[in-house]
């Protein structure tokens, strides 16, 4: 068997689209499973649809998520150039390659003419085959009509007697009739290749074995096929994917804006555009776009782990078995094979994708999680580039007092109150009203409690707690009459980590700074 290769070739125009990487994800997999190559190449043969920044967002998303690639952008190879945008003389050559052999030829039917052609066939209710007027003419007519710069495009000549097929690794056999195929056009009159051609033409020179793609580029297969046979290549083994559906639909996820919109909208999906709304405001993303959850940078900027989405990618359509779901990558490389890929379109979970995230977040060491975590903090203007040992402290002990409520790095956004100085801390000013301007004694509690945390000989959260619990049942006093103006007056918030190991993670000074800053804030708004 000759070796594995496959490609994702994807146009640079925008952010890597998430099912557009699970389609690279499968075409990387099947090459590492089988020892093979993977290939980058970027199809930027359509100018009216480029952006000019869009490629280092695209190569960014496959370097988080660990996709190498063994040809293409950056690391060149031996097939090279991988930008189609610099192919041209491999486009040009195959085709004169075909009207030399006659299996193309000039057509010079205006689009008007074509179009009224299209138009006839729909009201005749048959299908549309272009109307071969080109090939009548003289051979004199043709070149006269070259030379005078007549406009043109060239079309691949189709045996319409014929018919073509392929056996599809996910699709089996699938076959069409040539009688119902119309010449494609596969050259534009300034002599840049059409999709169905240009990637054929690569595809073969780049010796591409199997090309793995999404399911609706099935009805392109018929004529890239041809194109195959006209010059004489091999044509490699085909798999058409599902594509990658909305969350509870069978629609395909789309980027454009008004479905976006829409998205918004949907149950499953709002919690991941919540994430979104809580954490982007907090970072300093330097992008004018704005990332929501069908992009790839989306799930990198909202603090979700490369193994996370590696895993989630890899059941979208494919699954070993119908009970396992935690899967490292190296796990996926080893049992990826192409007969465990279904037909039915796969639907984005958000639910399982945070069930996944949860799963290799709690995989991650202490330290891990603090690496994971400090550049959202740095981001977010929490922490300086430069901080001491103190902080860094501070930090590592907050992740281990968030626990498992650190489920994304963003999380760790959520319990800012630590990391701000007692002269900084905001509160919630509806909570703040609630717990301690409306109950009368709150104010006089919580200066009784102040005098207790400052005699407190042990200041972690279990002695603390004991000594909280003694300390009402000597006043009469419920947990209710104090724990959520503590709560507010320590952290500005209604709700949080558990309050002794908020008081603990803060310390004596801390503590009792913000017990006074609050009951002094309390007080004057009471005097007015």
């Amino acid at each position: 068997m000759s070796t594995v290769r496959t490609r994702f070739a994807p146009s640079p125009t925008g952010y890597m689209h998430i099912g557009g990487m699970r389609t690279a994800l499968f075409n990387w997999l099947w090459a590492r499973h089988n020892g093979g190559k993977f290939i980058l190449r970027i199809d930027d043969t359509d100018r009216a649809r480029n952006v000019e920044d869009a490629l280092e967002p695209i190569l960014e998303a496959f370097k988080w998520l660990g996709l190498d690639w063994d040809e293409g952008p950056e690391i060149g190879g031996d097939y090279g150039p991988y930008f189609q945008s610099e192919r041209s003389d491999f486009y040009i050559e195959a085709v004169q390659k075909l009207l030399d052999a006659g299996l193309a030829y000039h057509d010079f039917d205006p689009p008007e003419l074509v179009q009224q052609d299209r138009e006839a066939a729909e009201n005749e209710k048959r299908p549309f085959l272009n109307v071969r007027r080109s090939l009548e003419l003289s051979d004199s007519e043709k070149k006269q009509y070259l030379e005078e710069g007549r406009p043109s495009v060239i079309r691949l000549l189709v045996d319409r007697s014929q018919k073509v097929s392929v056996d599809d690794h996910i699709r089996g056999h699938v076959e069409w009739d040539c009688g119902l195929i119309p010449d494609p056009v596969i050259m534009r009159g300034d002599q840049t290749p059409l999709y169905n051609f240009a990637t054929v033409v690569d595809d073969a020179a780049m010796k591409i074995t199997h090309v793995i793609r999404a399911e609706e580029h099935l009805t392109n297969t018929a004529v890239q096929v041809l194109i195959y046979q006209a010059l004489g290549y091999d044509v490699p083994e085909f798999a058409h994917i599902p594509f990658v559906a909305a969350p509870g639909t069978k629609e395909k996820l789309s980027k454009r804006d008004k479905k976006i919109e829409k998205y918004k909208k949907n149950p499953q999906f709002k919690k991941l555009f919540d994430i979104a709304d809580n954490v982007f405001p907090k970072l300093n993303l330097g992008s004018s776009v704005t990332l929501n959850p069908v992009m790839v940078a989306y799930y990198r900027e909202a603090g979700f782990l490369p193994e996370a989405i590696i895993n989630g990618l890899s059941r979208l359509g494919w699954s070993l078995d119908d009970k396992t779901e935690n899967m490292s990558r190296e796990f996926v490389i080893e049992n990826f094979t192409l007969d465990r890929v279904v037909k039915a379109s796969a639907g984005l979970d958000p639910d399982k994708l945070l069930s996944y995230q949860e799963h290799w977040m709690e995989q991650l060491s202490t330290d891990e999680k603090y690496d994971f975590c400090l550049p959202f903090l740095q981001r977010a203007g929490l922490v300086g580039e430069d901080f001491s040992a103190e902080q860094r402290d501070q930090i590592v002990r907050l992740i281990e007092a968030s626990g498992d409520r650190l489920k994304l790095a963003s999380d760790i956004l959520a319990f800012d109150e630590f990391l701000v100085s007692d002269d900084s801390l905001t509160y919630d000013e509806k909570a703040f009203k609630k717990r301690l301007l409306k109950p009368e004694r709150a104010v006089e509690i919580l200066r009784d409690y102040r005098a207790v945390l400052a005699d407190s000989n042990d200041f972690t959260a279990a002695a603390l707690e004991s000594e909280f619990k003694s300390w009402m049942e000597a006043n009469n006093l419920g947990f209710g009459d104090i724990i959520h103006s503590l709560r507010v007056a320590t952290t500005g918030k209604a709700s949080g980590l558990g309050m002794f190991e908020a008081l603990e993670l803060l310390g004596r000074e801390s503590s009792l700074a913000r017990i006074d800053r609050a009951i002094e804030k309390a007080e004057s708004e009471k005097s007015e």
